[in-house]
């Protein structure tokens, strides 16, 4: 009895500091990442316009995903992140499992974010050392994360701002020039070129392989479910960050590659190279690399800052029950501050791996945790079903309901399962997917005894 009193205490006061404005924005800013900015043109090139449905379909699955998420945040929101469902409705093994490799996995994406900002950096700065930025971006964000929650709203909240600006003007520019039939050196603007060189890129021979590229540019979506415990009105603000999913990937995602592949034609794009530059060189603006590169370089340290505060969070939930953890002590700032600093010390071994590993060897380890994010999205829709099959759901106030459960469950598990099982069948993709299943398999085996020692 006690030590769940003293549990439930630690989880009540963390600082709820996140207004409505920086959750939505949290939410969106995990959904818009340098995948849009860097590698739509790859997108293109191996589905044609047919990319557009191969987002809409997988952001239907990753709402669901996120509704799933959001029923099961709302029991409870005073969990400081969504792993303790995992927990309360698959076991402690299973919340081992997941939590130790959501956190790793944060690490791994934080560490390979901090290398790109380096190389970001270079562009304006080609003779200063890329770790010297590495660790300035580093220091300046753990010190934002380690003010206030609040500081880490602000921050995230511009961030998003800077990459929303950048692909509303993207639109702006697609819905001008087809308007005005504006000619390039590809030839007119127009909604026609869309289909007037075949709707779907080669045959469709890689439109299964684009299905992996659309589903890796959603990775950070479930973030939002690490906030709900530090927003000052979760009841209210989560169901409309959640809900504002669909139309955000139609507006920003949707609309901007329609943008892109009306300006000029799909086939001119080069699948190396930022497309946004080329429609913004192409136009007459000598500045665009340099603003893309800024873009990204936001994108990369909002990414950054998303890693510094998910993996101290996580690390805090892994650890509170246990009291003689340094990592279960709250800050007099109500933030989990030694687990912030831990998470960033190994974030920071990035400067040393990015020296010493080779740039393929160090995409390995960032595809293997890419792939370890599938596992975390079918383990956390499967605790949903268990939930909507359990007592608290029965007995209980039913908020936020995910429409179709557990229809819509199911058909995640599968998206999600085809999502793998691509990765599986790919030559680029086979040896991180196969890893991933050893690292799984590994996890599950050495955590054999947490649920007896959960009921000793």
């Amino acid at each position: 009895m006690g030590e769940k009193q003293v549990n439930k205490d630690d989880k009540a006061v963390l600082e709820r500091g996140l207004s409505g404005r920086h959750v939505e924005m949290i939410a969106l800013g995990g959904t818009i990442g340098t995948g849009l900015f860097l590698g739509a043109g790859r997108s293109i090139q191996a589905a044609g316009p047919s990319i557009v449905l191969i987002y809409i379909i997988t952001g239907i699955f990753m709402f669901w995903m996120m509704r799933a998420l959001g029923e099961l945040m709302l029991t409870d929101t005073n969990q400081p992140t969504f792993i303790a469902f995992i927990e309360k409705y698959l076991g402690k093994r299973a919340q081992l499992v997941i939590g130790w490799t959501y956190w790793i996995g944060w690490i791994v994406i934080a560490m390979a974010e901090l290398t790109a900002i380096g190389i970001y950096m270079k562009y304006w700065f080609p003779t200063i050392p890329v770790w010297i930025w590495e660790i300035i971006f580093l220091i300046v964000l753990f010190g934002i994360n380690i003010i206030a929650v609040g500081a880490f709203g602000e921050t995230e909240f511009w961030f998003a701002m800077i990459k929303i600006i950048a692909i509303l003007a993207m639109i702006a520019t697609g819905i001008f020039m087809v308007v005005t039939h504006t000619r390039t050196s590809a030839g007119v603007a127009s909604l026609s070129n869309l289909w007037k060189y075949g709707f779907v890129a080669d045959h469709g021979k890689h439109l299964l392989p684009a299905f992996k590229m659309v589903f890796f540019a959603f990775l950070g979506i479930e973030f939002v479910g690490t906030t709900a415990a530090e927003a000052k009105d979760p009841d209210k603000v989560i169901p409309k960050a959640i809900n504002s999913i669909i139309m955000r990937i139609l507006i920003f995602y949707v609309g901007a590659l329609l943008a892109i592949m009306c300006i000029q034609p799909w086939t001119n794009y080069n699948a190396d190279e930022s497309p946004f530059v080329q429609v913004f060189a192409g136009i007459g603006i000598t500045a665009a690399a340099g603003i893309i590169n800024f873009v990204v370089l936001t994108a990369a340290a909002s990414s950054l800052n998303s890693g510094i505060f998910a993996t101290g969070r996580m690390l805090y939930s892994l650890t509170h029950e246990n009291p003689k953890s340094p990592f279960s002590k709250l800050s007099r700032n109500k933030l989990p501050l030694n687990a912030i600093i831990c998470s960033t010390v190994l974030i920071g071994i990035a400067v040393i791996v990015s020296i010493l590993l080779p740039e393929g060897a160090f995409e390995i380890i960032t595809s293997i945790a890419s792939a370890a994010f599938i596992g975390i999205y079918m383990t956390l829709v499967y605790a949903h079903l268990k939930y909507r099959q359990s007592d608290d759901f029965k007995n209980g106030p039913q908020k936020f309901k995910m429409p179709g459960a557990p229809l819509t469950d199911y058909l995640t598990i599968a998206f999600l399962a085809f999502i793998f099982i691509i990765l599986l069948t790919t030559k680029e993709t086979q040896f991180a997917a196969i890893l991933a299943i050893v690292w799984y398999a590994s996890l599950y085996v050495l955590s054999r005894n947490a649920d007896k020692r959960k009921v000793n």
